[in-house]
């Protein structure tokens, strides 16, 4: 039976497959029993060779079981490093799930890694009966097997149950029922375990890289080289330190992004009880309240459905978002316009969803829930616990994306087997010569062998690679730019097609009311008016119909609610509203939310004029074309008004409203929120309100420099096509006329079109936004090709699913520049599409909509406004100044009303008052003296105050600013970071290439260098590279792009040609050395060291060598900053070359004999400092003119500009016509 077992597709598609194992037994493992069998046999071997041999066998024995030692030494290191080697060493394959003891997993990540898993087993109850579940747990997420289906799937919550399943749960009402629950999920934490040091340590000391440095620095030891062997070793010990300390940091970081879990109210047994927020299970029935005595906020514990209620609550630390949310209960979903039997869908409704982390802000309680909380607070029942809560999905992505910070792995590994082609070349000549030479070592030839072949890897390959990678977390954290998923910066290196939403990410999301376009008898009017001019009707609606509430005497909410809201002058209570003068008083009976699907809202209102007259109304407001099909009379120029405005950049909202009768079973129904279809049906037109959304003064700038740098632009958003046009041709994202695929106006005839009916779609048409240019929509793809090389395409979110349906949208969508009136699952079907075509995409949105674009996306960038936050800190500030007005105050309450005193308090640094305190000669208690210290750093800086909001759910990348200019700094550190790869590869690359022709070539010839030499080039080429890894990236992105893989033409081009010049400088001058030396001094293969001319020179000649191919390939312009600029590097580079001038002048008296040189003739020096010249001119002018004659690849400006083939048969078509 095959022991492959599917997996059911996931919720995160985390694993891709399992494989059933058996454990063998423990002697019959291949790194056990076949060794020790081994071991025995050479040892009986040894011992009848001791006792009676002749002695002849003894060296090939010891040989034997020096050989089967490192043989087994390698394989217990590989099955510690590949999972799939210790399955093959440890394990069988399974015949069945009841049999089998462990799981081989593979994750279904951008590592495909593979983990063996224990399979474990329990008793469950389920339906009343206990049965035994099979399952495994693997990155903190259990699986469980259905023996129904022969797959392992996810261990299910509720989460898609009816819901009247939820309405009507009441709990669990025994103890053996919870205890069943317990034993099913577990507790309700995700705790991130806190590993030792020295166990991280052990990790980093048996990675591969490092095994394999140690043994290279084993072999220079066994050469003699003992100071550049320890120098070398404790260079890579240090290193692995450090990043063993920075995994740590990050786990503790994890761990204080955990807020803890607070006790709650909890229904079981047919009573309400406290219990701690751990022992939560889904399906308890929880009462969500004010906070408890101690704690500032109430924190929700876990994934809750709100059942009665309804509450205002925080979910930055989850989304970024700093707008507070308004939560409703579910059963007024299901009154309104869902079903009981309808199952829950935890994307459509969030809006009726606590996710476990957030802050409730503010709550009000149903008393008419059939279960009463006895604290007032809202009615939920808990569906989702633990790492399975959103803030658990955020924290495991977070845990195991940050492990190992790594750049290209399958690159460096193809990198390095080209180099050891050359490598095995040196060692074959070096072991032919030596093996034709009886004389020589047998071991010392071994040696050099393995030397050469292991100088293909140095050992600051790994070690460099980290760098480059850390070093632009650390620049983009001081962006305020936060990454979750640090193996995505390099793809920021390679975008070519970015992706923006528009309102709150290229426009201003606190929008202006530029005013009321009325309604004239039975038309539409031309002009906007103030909203003070316009009708009473239309200023109901914008005071009523919205979800804005007043949280500590501040109204929160939408941007566009709370500018409407603002505008009508009306004022705003717990539910209800009054209007300027207290004309009339507005009580809200039931909210319709809003729904991007739908793409309307409607409140049911009950107002009562001054006269106390009362009467019910529906108001309603959401998208012209929407609102329009609803309303009872459409104005005649309905549509031409509302696109009019749109066209000219407005954000075109329709108001609406129908009289309710109470007394009718319709009415009645309305007033009970029981039908939402019948509620927004039959409306009056009250006008159109127009919203300005002014562009953030950066995106201009921002895209502008994204375009001139080779990036395709591409909005997408839920704004109306017309205005999304607008504002995309003000960022450069449209610059020729644009064509809107829209419903067609018009039903044209085949004869009218020339076309078959199979051809032309008499559903669709394009149409310009002044709709003077109409173009039938055909699905040919010629035809959709002759369009987009025209006009510039927009695309609404009604059209992708035909597109879709017609088999022609992964050939439309990369070629349209304007996606509108999209869902967030039309944003994330867009990414998607233009992923499979090959495109590197980037996608920054600002937030919640955005969601499933962002993580779909290569790189997604979530932008988090700034403005909540500041105010939360000056809140903060507040609260902990007047703390500190209060301790001051306690040493004597008479000066506390002091001007002074009060000015001290106030101003802008907290030092303040503590010299106010000592200029009067009064005490400051040390605690005093803390807080002022902690208010002077909150003052200095906030980057590090909102510690749990760093990290969105949304995206790998955080943006803490509101404009979208963090795009432009993430792209820079991404080339930034792909430019120092592959400059470091080749320098490596040539590094390694010359080290194997030393090793190889040269060691034939006598030519050695010493230890202290060895060690000094070493200390300083540590140096050249840290600081090469640390270049700034240049303020202005080029048109020009860096290759995005180190296996191209120019690289291999520019490696080869620079070594060959290398190579003529280092042999050339090693002859002209060995003619300037005595005879005498010349040494062999099988010398030890010793200080000559030859080994002088051939030292001098790989050091400059070093430098020169440092300052060569350094990039550079146009990507990083010049050399000059990079002070450190520049510094460093000045410094050696300074070091070997000194060198070989010796200028300095006891240098050259203290790095054991001789001093170099007169003569020589002047080849010498003539062939430096040549060298550097040649390989210099090598590489400027690779750059040019192999540029990266640029992506086409325009998406149709893909399809050149089919371009020129239009063109040629187009000509013969």
């Amino acid at each position: 039976m095959n022991s492959n077992v599917p997996l059911s597709s996931t919720s995160d598609g985390s694993l891709k497959r399992a494989q059933l194992l058996n454990y063998r037994s423990k002697f019959w493992q291949l790194h056990v029993g076949p060794f020790a069998i081994l071991y025995a046999w050479t040892a009986y071997l040894l011992a009848g060779e001791l006792s009676g041999g002749n002695g002849e066998r003894m060296p090939w024995l010891w040989l034997q079981l020096c050989g089967t030692a490192v043989i087994h030494i390698l394989l217990m290191l590989f099955t510690h490093w590949s999972a799939g080697v210790r399955v093959a060493a440890t394990c069988l394959p399974a015949k069945n799930v009841t049999t089998a003891d462990a799981v081989l997993v593979q994750f279904n990540d951008y590592t495909m890694a593979k983990e063996v898993v224990l399979l474990s087993r329990r008793i469950v109850v389920e339906n009343g009966r206990e049965v035994e579940e099979t399952g495994f747990e693997a990155r903190k997420q259990r699986y469980i097997f259905n023996f129904q289906t022969a797959t392992f799937e996810p261990l299910k919550y509720p989460t898609d149950k009816p819901l009247s399943w939820y309405t009507e749960c009441t709990g669990y009402e025994n103890v053996s029922s919870a205890a069943d629950a317990i034993a099913q999920w577990g507790p309700n934490i995700f705790e991130v375990p806190l590993p030792l040091f020295s166990k991280l340590l052990q990790e980093q000391l048996l990675a591969p890289f490092f095994v394999f440095q140690v043994f290279c620095v084993s072999l220079w030891c066994m050469d003699e080289y003992w100071m550049y062997s320890i120098f070398t070793l404790f260079m890579l010990v240090f290193f692995e330190c450090t990043v063993a300390g920075q995994r740590l940091r990050n786990v503790q970081h994890l761990r204080s992004l955990q807020s803890p879990k607070q006790p709650i109210l909890v229904y079981r047994c047919n009573q309400w009880d406290r219990i701690p927020g751990e022992h939560l299970i889904p399906g308890d029935i929880i009462a969500i309240g004010r906070p408890l005595q101690g704690f500032d906020d109430r924190v929700v514990p876990a994934d809750a459905l709100l059942l009665a209620g309804s509450c205002i609550v925080d979910e930055s630390v989850l989304t970024g978002e700093s707008t507070p949310l308004w939560k409703s209960s579910v059963q007024s979903a299901i009154e309104s316009e869902l079903t009981e039997d309808t199952k829950l869908d935890l994307k459509r409704d969030k809006s009726h969803i606590l996710f476990g982390g957030t802050k409730i802000l503010q709550h009000t309680g149903d008393k008419s829930a059939n279960i009463r909380t006895p604290d007032g607070g809202c009615l939920a029942v808990v569906i989702q616990t633990g790492f399975e809560t959103a803030q658990g999905r955020l924290m495991r992505t977070i845990l195991y994306a940050t492990e190992h910070v790594t750049a290209n792995n399958w690159e460096t590994g193809l990198f390095i087997l080209f180099l050891l082609f050359f490598a095995v070349t040196a060692a074959a000549y070096v072991l032919y010569h030596g093996l034709n030479d009886p004389t020589r070592s047998r071991f010392k030839l071994f040696l050099t062998c393995s030397m050469i072949i292991t100088s293909v890897i140095p050992p600051e390959l790994p070690m460099e690679l980290s760098i480059a990678v850390n070093h632009s977390l650390m620049q983009l954290a001081k962006r305020r730019v936060f990454c979750t998923e640090p193996f995505r910066i390099p793809f920021a290196g390679k975008v070519d097609i970015c992706c923006f939403d528009k309102t709150g990410t290229l426009t201003d999301d606190s929008l202006m009311l530029q005013g009321i376009v009325p309604v004239e008898g039975n038309s539409v009017g031309e002009r906007v008016k103030p909203v003070a001019d316009s009708s009473q009707e239309a200023s109901r609606v914008m005071a009523t119909c919205h979800s804005l509430v007043v949280l500590e005497g501040e109204l929160v909410g939408d941007p566009l609610e709370k500018a409407a809201f603002e505008a009508t002058k009306w004022s705003l209570s717990a539910n209800s509203a009054a209007s300027p003068k207290m004309k009339e008083r507005a009580s809200i009976a039931h909210r319709f939310h809003f729904s991007p699907h739908l793409k309307r809202m409607s409140v049911v209102t009950r107002i009562q004029s001054d006269q106390g007259e009362e009467r019910a109304f529906v108001v309603t407001k959401g998208a012209p074309e929407v609102i329009g099909a609803r309303l009872e009379s459409k104005p005649a120029n309905y549509d031409a008004g509302y696109k009019r405005h749109a066209s000219q950049g407005g954000r075109v909202i329709a108001l609406a409203y129908k009289v309710l009768d109470g007394d009718t079973e319709e009415g009645g129904m309305v007033l009970r929120g029981a039908n939402r279809e019948a509620a927004e049906t039959g409306l009056t037109f009250a006008g159109f309100a127009v919203f300005q959304c002014p562009l953030k003064p950066e995106s201009e700038g921002a895209l502008r420099m994204l375009k001139n740098s080779s990036h395709q632009l591409v909005m997408i958003t839920g704004d109306a096509p017309l205005t999304a046009c607008h504002t995309a041709s003000k960022v450069h994202i449209t610059d020729r006329d644009v064509l809107i695929l829209s419903t067609a106006t018009t039903r044209p005839s085949d004869s009218e079109l020339g076309l078959g009916a199979a051809v032309v779609d008499r559903n669709y048409e394009w149409i310009s936004p002044d709709e003077k240019t109409v173009i039938p929509f055909s699905a040919r793809r010629k035809d959709l090709l002759r369009v987009a090389a025209n006009w510039d395409m927009c695309i609404t979110g009604d059209a992708l699913p035909y597109l879709m349906k017609r088999g022609v949208a992964s050939f439309v969508i990369p070629m349209v520049q304007v996606f509108a009136r999209v869902s967030p699952d039309h944003k994330e079907l867009v990414v998607n599409t233009l992923r499979s075509q090959g495109r590197v995409t980037l996608m920054c949105g600002d937030g919640t909509n955005d969601v499933g674009g962002l993580k779909a996306a290569h790189v997604g960038v979530a932008l988090l406004c700034p403005k909540q936050l500041i105010r939360d800190v000056k809140k903060k500030v507040a609260q902990k100044r007047a703390q500190l007005g209060k301790a001051g105050a306690g040493k004597g309450a008479t000066s506390a009303g002091k001007p002074g005193m009060r000015k001290g308090i106030e101003g802008n640094s907290a030092q303040n008052l503590i010299s106010e305190l000592e200029r009067q000669g009064r005490p400051v208690p040390a605690t005093m003296r803390r807080v002022a210290d902690m208010l002077e750093e909150m003052d200095d800086g906030m980057s590090n105050l909102v510690k749990p909001g760093d990290a969105s759910m949304a995206a790998a990348f955080t943006a803490k600013q509101s404009s979208v200019m963090p795009c432009t700094d993430l792209i820079k550190q991404g080339r930034s970071t792909l430019v120092s790869t592959v400059q470091m590869f080749k320098i490596l690359g040539l590094m390694s290439l010359s080290s194997a022709f030393s090793l190889s070539v040269m060691s034939l010839e006598g030519v050695k260098i010493g230890d202290v030499q060895a060690t000094v080039t070493g200390l300083l080429s540590a140096a050249m590279f840290f600081f090469l890894s640390n270049s700034q990236p240049l303020s202005q992105l080029s048109a020009v792009r860096p290759h995005p893989n180190i296996f191209c033409f120019y690289v291999f081009l520019s490696v080869l040609g620079q070594f060959a010049m290398h190579l003529f400088f280092l042999v050339y001058m090693y002859f002209a050395a060995l003619e300037s030396m005595p005879a005498k001094e010349n040494q062999t293969f099988e010398h030890d060291f010793k200080p000559n001319l030859v080994n002088t020179v051939c030292f001098l000649v790989n050091f400059i060598i070093q430098i020169i191919t440092f300052s060569v390939n350094y990039a550079g312009y146009p990507f990083v900053a010049a050399i000059n600029d990079n002070k450190p590097f520049h510094r460093s580079l000045v410094i050696s070359g300074a070091f070997c001038f000194a060198l070989l002048v010796d200028a300095v008296p006891g240098l050259v004999e203290m790095l054991e040189m001789v001093s170099i003739p007169l003569a020589l020096r002047g080849k010498m400092c003539s062939l430096v010249v040549i060298d550097f001119a040649v390989t210099y002018g090598l590489e400027r003119a690779l750059r040019k004659l192999f540029p990266a690849p640029l992506p086409p400006e325009k998406g149709y500009m893909v399809h050149k083939k089919d371009l020129a048969k239009l063109d040629a078509e187009k000509k013969e016509s």
